[in-house]
């Protein structure tokens, strides 16, 4: 009678064993949130980490996360998700910092602000300037890009951030062998020179840009002059 007792629970146990498993295979993640992708779609970032029914299953969603290696995913340094239920994660995106590109070998190469290639497309950014004028060599992703003065990003860095300040977007900023920037926006091309004052010349050029709208040349504000409120800046048309 015992055994039969022993071999009843053993039953009852592979049973509840059985029918847990299969709830749990059964389980779905069915509400998917994505927060701080700005490169990609959350469609598409479901559609890159969510390819397979078997993606959604929590159980796998989990160890898949946690033990396998990430995706390589374009423009995009790591992930988390994070489990809001059973039922619902967030994926938490943390994108690779890029401040510009130059064109090679029918590429983009975009580099982050230490000059460190991290992309390599054939896909333009928006917002995004190309950095012309600059002279390397042979480029490898992940490696830095090889120009004589390393000095010349933290300038690239500075530009940028204070044209982000001033929410002015260019197509491109070129430099001169004497490291001097020229911003090309549209027609016009405004010349800022050395990095001194470019705080104070980029809020100029904010300033300005209506009374240039329409206008093909060049503006030259390396006259530029924080001492001077009444300074006049030459434009010459095209």
């Amino acid at each position: 009678m015992r055994e039969k007792k022993t071999h009843m629970k053993l039953i009852l146990a592979a049973v509840f064993v059985l029918l847990l498993g299969g709830i749990l295979c059964s389980l779905r993640i069915t509400d998917i949130t994505v927060t701080g992708s700005t490169r990609h779609t959350q469609e598409q970032m479901v559609d890159l980490l969510f390819p397979d029914s078997l993606d959604r299953n929590p159980l796998y969603c989990y160890y898949k996360d946690k033990f396998e290696p990430h995706l390589d995913i374009p423009f995009v340094a790591d992930y988390d998700i994070i489990f809001r239920s059973p039922f619902k994660v967030e994926i938490m995106v943390y994108e690779k910092s890029i401040v510009g590109y130059v064109s090679y070998m029918n590429s983009y190469m975009y580099f982050d602000r230490d000059g460190i290639i991290v992309e390599s497309t054939s896909t333009k950014l928006e917002g995004i300037p190309q950095i012309s004028g600059l002279e390397f060599g042979q480029i490898a992703l992940n490696e830095p890009l090889p120009v004589a003065d390393q000095r010349i990003f933290t300038e690239i860095l500075n530009l940028t951030q204070v044209l982000s300040i001033y929410e002015l977007s260019v197509e491109e900023i070129s430099y001169d062998s004497r490291g001097q920037a020229t911003l090309h926006l549209g027609d016009v091309r405004v010349f800022l020179g050395d990095s001194d004052n470019m705080n104070g010349k980029i809020s100029e050029l904010k300033d300005m840009l209506p009374q240039l709208e329409g206008l093909k040349g060049t503006l030259y504000l390396d006259t530029y002059d924080e001492m001077d409120s009444d300074a006049m800046y030459s434009f010459i048309q095209d």
